[in-house]
């Protein structure tokens, strides 16, 4: 049995990390139902903080050297600006529909890569990068009745946010461990958090919340800011950016999924045209050469 190739494992992670991805919107849906989206986006990072901590220590790992200013803003970005969009998008907007906007992040990603990281993808990427971006964007407007909702605009700035963190971390990832750059991107955001948190909590963040909300919020900050990113990061240092951030444009479906299994929202066959047409794109992205 041959081993994996480089970009065969870069892309494997990275689905690894996109399918726990995918889920957080629909939680997010699940976790209003207790708590305020400013206390969702403070208390996740709160419990990803302290998870990331925990998991340092244990390990005896040091802090990396002259990095705080980009892992600084990779926190900013992937633990307040996309938590704090995304839930303030999902009060009015179904899990399922704010999944095919954030369609759009393998694009920004790669244009992000372009400007932050200098990489220089070839015509036929961008070509199916534009594509794919295209379908998920026309599908969105088709669904919601040929208009935008204020809703929408939230979302894209969610996935400016994570885009941006992507790919500062990415560059972090290739000489320190992708778990470690996230956890050290949450601990330096940490004092954020917590005061956020506390703030939030005692303005009316927390709302009775039952079993499943707490449940939602603990994915959240276990996996979504976590764990996800451990496959995350990895799988773009090891593959490629651009490349790699093309299989985020499946995470629109795996949200799809489990929008329709957890909430109850309805996928028909125009859906599933959809779906088979970014799936086309993304096989074909993988065969764009990457310089």
């Amino acid at each position: 049995m041959q081993p994996l190739s480089s970009a065969s494992l870069g892309m494997l992670l990275g689905l690894a990390g996109v399918t726990i991805f995918g889920l957080t919107l629909p939680m997010t849906r699940i976790a209003l139902d207790g708590f305020s989206p400013l206390f969702i986006t403070f208390g996740r990072a709160v419990i990803a903080s302290t998870a990331a901590g925990i998991t340092l220590l244990a390990l005896g790992k040091r802090w990396p050297t002259g990095s705080f200013a980009t892992l600084f803003g990779a926190g900013l970005c992937v633990t307040v600006g996309f938590p704090a969009f995304s839930s303030i998008a999902m009060q009015t907007l179904p899990a399922s529909h704010g999944g095919v906007v954030l369609g759009t992040l393998p694009l920004l990603t790669s244009i992000f890569a372009v400007i932050v990281d200098g990489e220089r993808p070839g015509p036929l990427f961008w070509v199916c990068g534009i594509a794919g971006a295209l379908l998920v964007i026309g599908f969105s407007v088709r669904q919601s009745g040929l208009h935008l909702e204020i809703g929408d605009l939230w979302l894209l700035a969610a996935a400016v946010s994570a885009s941006l963190g992507y790919v500062l971390s990415a560059r972090l990832a290739r000489r320190v461990a992708g778990w470690e750059v996230i956890s050290w991107a949450l601990l330096v955001t940490c004092p954020i958090a917590v005061v956020g948190a506390l703030v939030t909590a005692l303005t009316g963040g927390i709302a009775s919340p039952g079993p499943t909300a707490v449940g939602a919020l603990f994915y959240h900050g276990l996996l979504s800011m976590f764990g996800g990113f451990v496959f995350w990061n990895a799988g773009l240092a090891i593959g490629g950016i651009s490349r790699v951030a093309q299989v985020q444009l499946m995470q629109t479906f795996v949200t799809l999924i489990f929008s329709a299994l957890l909430l109850g929202e309805h996928i028909d066959i125009e859906t599933i045209i959809f779906a088979l047409s970014v799936a086309f794109v993304v096989w074909l992205g993988r065969k764009a050469r990457i310089s």
